[in-house]
């Protein structure tokens, strides 16, 4: 069973119009999804023996981050798994992820509309560490993924570049020297580029 689960009650309602238009039942056949109109972090799962696969897609890296943080909070003790596909601040999403302990399962990278997303299947029972730049979606060989890293690094020396050029007393979430790790740990997947 698929539930389709968010807290805007017309888009679930034009979500229930399309599945009923494109995934008609037979006769006498059983559902195979349900709409709800409910917050993501109060989802209620069945059976903890059961893996429960949850995905995540189309919110900012900070809203899934928390959405993930009380799902996990509210399920101590059962198997879960995540699909996501946060639209931006990958970073701080893979940082939050490994500081929750969860594994990597696999991580895909995609575009659609010229627009980049990483999609991350992770999980409670996953040994794999969450990479902070990723590892098993990069193919350097692809231009996408060419096109991708150079867009990633240049967003980070934007970023940094921003950063010297603020009064040393204001107050930022995010430091020029952590701006520089990410920034050096992106240009190491760039040597992997060189070695194809």
């Amino acid at each position: 069973m698929v539930h389709f689960v968010d807290v805007v009650p017309d888009l679930m309602r034009s979500v229930g119009e399309k599945l009923e238009r494109y995934y008609p039942l037979a006769q006498g056949e059983q559902p195979r999804w349900q709409v709800h109109c409910l917050d993501a972090a109060l989802l209620p799962l069945a059976s903890k023996d059961k893996s429960q696969l949850i995905i995540i897609a189309g919110v900012g890296g900070e809203l899934l981050i928390s959405l993930v943080n009380a799902i996990l909070a509210a399920h101590p003790q059962h198997k879960l798994e995540f699909i996501l596909c946060p639209v931006q601040h990958t970073f701080e999403v893979r940082k939050a992820l490994s500081q929750l302990n969860l594994g990597l399962i696999d991580e895909n990278l995609l575009e659609e509309n010229s627009r980049f997303y990483e999609v991350l299947h992770v999980s409670t029972f996953s040994q794999q560490q969450v990479s902070l730049v990723g590892n098993k979606m990069w193919d350097l060989t692809r231009s996408l993924d060419q096109r991708y890293l150079q867009k990633t690094l240049s967003h980070y020396q934007r970023i940094e570049a921003g950063l010297q050029c603020k009064p040393i007393n204001s107050q930022s979430d995010v430091s020029a020297k952590d701006v520089s790790r990410i920034i050096k740990s992106y240009q190491a997947l760039t040597t992997l580029r060189n070695k194809f």
